[in-house]
């Protein structure tokens, strides 16, 4: 009797815990949401009133609002053209790492991931180094690659993960009935681990969204990302148009966490089903 009123306490216990961690981490990004229909020019508690004033500030047609749109533009371009990059990189990595018997890929493998663990300011120092040397300080070139170096190493690990339940006797039944290398690839492996080519793709692409510093070391004004365009907001005046930004980013990570949680359900089968 003692002891299931104490694996009750604890059970209760566990949850109070729980919940005041998870109310101490989504509280300050809950806040945010209100603020961005707020009819006042400043941040108050309560509200005078209910207004969608900044979300035109941001798809307006005011020299303010192409600011905004620019640095959307801009996001995407880069978040895009470097996710590719990254899950192209990321995936072969993965694979050879995989299919290799090296006694050193495990040194490989923590020198790819490296970047994680590195400072950013570290990397953007580097980064800056090396492409003004190539004369690519300012141009999208140089953030495009070094958001793909920055966000492969989120590829390799979700890929790895991936490869680690994958059934090897697929690739020598492909090869039995004929199959190349390549076709083997496309029409074997590639299926059974896009969940996991996909969810790291998605990291990566947020990532590229989310970072501020390394952009700063290499962007001009014409490159300037949705993250710097808050970050100058906040440094030079407190405008509520950032609150409507950051909600629109809050939506925007909240589709991607349910598409990464049902790829990985989908990863869970094909496991499953492989075996």
């Amino acid at each position: 009797m003692f002891s299931k009123r104490l694996l009750r306490f604890d059970r209760i216990a566990l949850w109070v815990v729980c919940s005041f961690i998870m109310g101490f981490l989504i509280v300050p990004i809950i806040v945010i949401v209100p603020l961005s229909f707020n009819s006042a020019p400043y941040f108050t508690y309560p509200m005078p009133g209910v207004s969608l004033r900044w979300y035109a500030e941001i798809f307006g047609g005011s020299s303010a609002s192409l600011m905004w749109q620019r640095g959307i533009q801009n996001s995407f371009l880069i978040g895009m053209s470097s996710t590719v990059l990254a899950t192209i990189l990321g995936t072969l990595a993965a694979l050879g790492l995989s299919q290799s018997d090296w006694r050193h890929k495990n040194f490989v493998f923590a020198v790819l991931v490296s970047p994680l663990v590195v400072p950013v300011i570290v990397s953007g120092l580097g980064f800056f180094y090396v492409f003004a040397k190539l004369k690519l300080v300012g141009t999208f070139w140089s953030i495009i690659l070094a958001h793909a170096a920055l966000g492969a190493p989120f590829v390799v690990i979700t890929v790895s993960a991936t490869l680690k339940g994958f059934n090897q006797t697929l690739l020598r039944a492909a090869a039995v009935h004929g199959a190349s290398p390549g076709r083997a690839f496309f029409e074997v492996t590639l299926p059974l681990i896009a969940p996991g080519v996909i969810s790291g793709a998605i990291f990566a692409f947020v990532w590229s969204w989310d970072e501020v510093v390394v952009t700063l070391f290499l962007a001009a004004p014409p490159q300037h990302t949705v993250p710097i365009r808050m970050w100058s907001g906040v440094r030079e005046s407190f405008n509520p148009t950032i609150t409507a930004v950051a909600t629109l980013l809050i939506i925007m990570a909240i589709i991607l966490m349910l598409l990464v949680d049902q790829l990985n359900r989908r990863s869970a089968r094909f496991k499953n089903a492989s075996h």
